[in-house]
């Protein structure tokens, strides 16, 4: 980078860039188990959504925290909707193209 590029502009420190910001919540989701029936809370990193080309084949899935089993529960547009928007990977089954 030229000097004439850089000229006028000011260093910004890691204080200065996060001025302001609040600390943020984390995202989590109530859900339950089919098989010993418990209902809990999972952050984020706990589930995954696999996005398909159909409402068939989508779906999102966790562990149980109670008893251990492999969940994996229909996800329609709204789930989708909340699970991304609450950071949950994301897998694609399907092209987009």
């Amino acid at each position: 980078m030229s000097e004439s590029a850089t000229s006028g502009v000011r260093g910004v420190t890691v204080e200065s860039a996060f001025a302001g910001m609040r600390s943020v919540t984390p995202v989590v989701f109530r859900a339950g188990c089919p098989d010993c029936r418990g209902c809990f809370e999972l952050a984020a990193g706990a589930l995954r959504l696999a996005i398909g080309a159909t409402s068939r084949t989508t779906f999102y899935s966790f562990t149980c925290p109670e008893c251990g089993a492999s969940v994996r529960k229909p996800a329609g547009e709204r789930i989708v909707e909340l699970l991304t928007g609450g950071g949950v990977r994301t897998l694609r089954l399907h092209s987009t193209v």
